[in-house]
């Protein structure tokens, strides 16, 4: 029985890690449960048999894309392949738009009557990164408004700028600023000034949800809002919520003022001819035209090609 070629798949099709079997040439010639479930619970492209799919043409796709896991992943089993590394090991996020996941990917070869394979395993490893992560954010946290800081916004932004390249997703970016915080700190005194960025510091995440999504501290006065996979209009719709919800505030601190801010906003579906700092600048260009014509309003970024830029009126 222990022989038999179905009793050996059958343990195979047990175990939770994905496990695919490719050629010299990347030819997939086999897949467990585990990968095929993954597959159609992700939506993958390869709605045809997986044994017609080539796993190095894949990779390579993803590459060309820009993608970075595809990039180390190409060149990693290449070397598994070559003979010039025993063995290839890579750690990778996959997020979702519900969860956030990471996974672990070893690569082996294995000879068989005379023919070279290489068995390739992907390990979900979620738990021991969120662990991690929750160490590591004490450090990406602004001290004052207890969110996310700079150096938390750059880590996030890059990955999900590849994320939505990869999957050729809109990704929409917003600056905030507080209106005329000088003045604010001028007549009332910098604790009301801090006072009124933990507001603003308060409200923000409830706009950012999703594994996608990221509010931080940009600095100073200033805020900054990732929504991954979100539409010009969708974000609009969500940031004039939150300029409502804002300006309802009474604070007695501010005898009276309301308080209110300025918003710039960018919309992309990333490619490999743009660049992650274009949102940025596009979303910032914006926010200077909403202050440099009467502040508390939201602009639209609307001077980048129309070929590339998200639709919004």
């Amino acid at each position: 029985m222990v022989e038999s070629k179905e009793f050996l798949k059958l343990i195979l099709d047990t175990i939770s890690e994905h496990i695919v079997v490719i050629n010299e040439l990347g030819d997939i010639i086999f897949v467990n449960r585990s990968w095929q479930t993954f597959g159609d619970e992700n939506n993958c492209d390869c709605d045809i048999q997986w044994q017609k799919q080539n796993y190095l043409a894949i990779c390579k796709s993803a590459a060309i894309q820009g993608d970075d896991f595809g990039i180390k992943a190409l060149a990693g089993l290449n070397k598994v392949i070559n003979n010039q590394e025993p063995e290839f090991y890579l750690e990778y996020p996959c997020h979702s738009d519900i969860e956030k996941r990471w996974f672990m990917m070893r690569a082996v070869p294995l000879e068989y009557n005379a023919q070279r394979f290489v068995v390739i395993s992907h390990l979900n490893i979620t738990e021991r990164k969120l662990a991690e992560q929750q160490v590591q954010e004490l450090a990406h946290i602004d001290g004052l408004t207890q969110i996310a800081n700079r150096r938390h916004f750059d880590d996030f932004y890059e990955q999900e700028w590849s994320r939505c390249m990869r999957l050729k997703l809109p990704i929409s970016l917003a600056m905030i600023d507080l209106d005329n915080f000088k003045l604010l700190n001028d007549n009332f005194g910098h604790v009301v000034g801090d006072t009124c960025l933990k507001e603003v510091a308060k409200i923000l995440p409830d706009y950012a949800r999703r594994p996608g999504d990221l509010c931080a501290r940009y600095g100073g006065e200033e805020f900054i809002l990732v929504l991954g996979n979100t539409h010009c209009l969708q974000a609009q719709m969500l940031l004039t919520r939150f300029m409502a919800e804002l300006t309802a505030l009474k604070l007695p601190e501010l005898a009276g003022h309301p308080l209110t801010v300025s918003i710039g906003l960018a919309t992309l579906v990333p490619n490999v001819a743009d660049n992650a700092m274009q949102l940025i600048e596009m979303a910032d260009n914006a926010l200077y035209q909403a202050k440099d014509t009467g502040r508390n309003k939201l602009v639209v970024a609307d001077h980048y090609p129309q070929t590339n830029k998200e639709e919004c009126p």
